[in-house]
């Protein structure tokens, strides 16, 4: 992965992110309230706590990449 650019970098963590997020999400779905689930082609809360899932499962990549970087300095 060193030979990529750092934007290549940051947009496969975004793409990892994303796609990590939205499978725990609807993998979550149906056990979540009914308030919390997303309905197609609505703007509802549902789009929030999705969005939360890809933010946090970013925010863990970041963190395990700091991790990493510290332990191997």
């Amino acid at each position: 992965m060193d030979t990529l650019t750092p934007r290549a970098k940051r947009w496969i963590k975004y793409l990892v992110a994303i796609v990590a997020g939205n499978l725990i999400y609807f993998t979550l779905a149906p056990h979540l309230p009914p308030a919390a689930r997303h309905h197609p082609y609505h703007a509802d809360i549902g789009l929030f706590v999705d969005l939360w899932f890809c933010v946090a499962i970013y925010g863990l990549i970041e963190l395990l990449l700091f991790l990493v970087r510290r332990r191997s300095h």
